[in-house]
């Protein structure tokens, strides 16, 4: 099942996410290396990510949201976890 994460930052958020970007990306990339990340990346308005992952379930999807380090050093001050279903592109649809 696809999740999409919708990551706000904190008032830090811009200053903090700095220092924990490399650890960030690290877990991204071993999800990525699964084939499980769908796409993510910064909002550029600056009010945090998104992030669309495949998971098992939802609390697999809320327990890596949660366990991120921009969760857990502050950058997100909220996470939003919600099931999600690709319409488009239909060539990337899982079938």
């Amino acid at each position: 099942m696809k999740f999409v994460i919708l990551g706000f930052d904190g008032p830090e958020g811009e200053t903090k996410r700095k220092v924990h970007r490399p650890a960030h990306l690290e877990r991204m990339e071993t999800l990525d290396a699964q084939g499980r990340v769908i796409l993510a990346g910064p909002l550029t308005d600056k009010v945090g990510s998104l992030i669309v992952i495949e998971a098992e379930s939802l609390e697999e999807a809320e327990a890596f949201a949660n366990q991120d380090p921009y969760t857990v050093n502050g950058v997100f001050e909220r996470v939003e976890v919600h099931p999600f279903v690709q319409v488009f592109p239909k060539h990337r649809q899982a079938h």
